[in-house]
């Protein structure tokens, strides 16, 4: 898993809420299918780019697999996150600055 893969598996808003769900509990496909205004392979197909990305494993009981958040999977989105919350209040005071000198 990589910060790419994470990014891309988050940038759709179907996985993200597939991936909110999940945080909150272990689910079928079927209980997120119900739950969700997408068709059920659809939910299987955002499950396998999730678990690619390893935000997401699967445990498998008799014929069902029950899905669950990995949320370790996300620390290269908050170191990538961290980095830059560094950098964004010097970025936004020169904007500030700026605005002030149009503004005169």
């Amino acid at each position: 898993m990589t910060s790419p893969d994470v990014f891309r598996a988050l940038a759709d808003p179907t996985r993200r809420a597939v991936f909110e769900r999940l945080v909150k509990a272990e689910q079928t496909v079927n209980d997120l299918h119900s739950a969700l205004p997408v068709s059920q392979p659809a939910i299987s197909q955002h499950l396998t780019v999730l678990r690619e990305a390893g935000l997401v494993t699967e445990r498998r009981s008799g014929r069902f697999s029950y899905y669950r958040s990995a949320p370790d999977a996300l620390g290269p989105l908050s170191d990538w996150i961290e980095r830059y919350r560094l950098f964004w209040p010097d970025r936004i005071q020169e904007l500030r600055r700026m605005l002030e000198e149009l503004e005169r």
